[in-house]
């Protein structure tokens, strides 16, 4: 089993695995994300651990030794990536499984099990042309300063969306545009969902413009532009300008 067919196959089986959890019935709702995270996250561990064992390991849900720093190899995994989502029974929260080479989202799977999908690295397909007017992904519940303030100078329309994944999937499904996040995140809230980006041939950066680099000792990742490439330069100068202006 490649890579890819790995990730693909360990992040619709954690879908499955979550979907089932949340249907027993067993858990309140407060209790269910928690429930949640850490079945997924203890089946992705060890199935990581057993398929690959000489790769290093990240989870959000996995207290970090550091042995993952001396390794070329990382996978990069969120359980459930919008666990508020997930509790409501929403369809916007995704399960990551990525493997970052060298610091560089390479690999990667996205489930979007409440949609019955997964978007992989390794079966890129062309991504539909921008809308008129673009469309903006946000938080729903805490939209970024900059991506609003961006917005308004496109003429772009605000779409609001749970998870980082679930957006980051709309742009490469063609269902929004630009996703610009400055509020915050870490690397498994962008590895896997960067390299299925990437693989289709979007741009991808920090809001900086420069590259997004994982397997760092201090995870906090806070920032990111997914878009499409005719798109890229215009956008980081706007956010630039704005910057600026604050």
């Amino acid at each position: 089993m490649t890579d890819a067919e790995l990730a693909a196959h360990l992040a619709e089986t954690a879908g499955r695995i979550l979907l089932e959890v949340r249907e027993s019935g067993v858990f309140s709702a407060k209790a269910l994300g928690k429930a949640g995270d850490q079945t997924a996250n203890q089946f992705l561990v060890h199935a990581i651990r057993e398929a690959r064992p000489d790769d290093g390991l990240l989870s959000e849900e996995m207290k970090c030794d550091g042995e993952r720093l001396g390794k070329s190899r990382v996978w990069i995994v969120d359980p459930v990536d919008g666990t508020r989502e997930y509790g409501e029974a929403r369809q916007d929260w995704a399960v990551h499984v990525g493997l970052t080479i060298d610091g560089v989202a390479t690999v990667g799977a996205v489930a979007l099990p409440g949609a019955g999908m997964v978007l992989r690295s390794d079966q890129p397909q062309a991504v539909p042309a921008p809308g008129s007017p673009l469309r903006m992904l946000v938080s729903r519940t805490r939209p970024a300063a900059e991506a609003v303030s961006v917005a308004e100078r496109l003429g772009a329309t605000l779409v609001p969306m749970g998870s980082a994944g679930a957006k980051a999937m709309a742009v490469v499904r063609g269902e929004a545009d630009i996703y610009l996040h400055s509020g915050g995140q870490f690397e498994w809230d962008s590895a896997a969902p960067v390299a299925v980006a990437l693989a289709h041939g979007l741009h991808c950066s920090r809001i900086d413009g420069s590259p997004l680099v994982y397997n760092q000792e201090d995870t906090y990742l806070p920032d990111l532009l997914i878009c499409p490439k005719p798109l890229a330069a215009q956008i980081l100068s706007l956010i630039t300008e704005t910057k600026a202006a604050a």
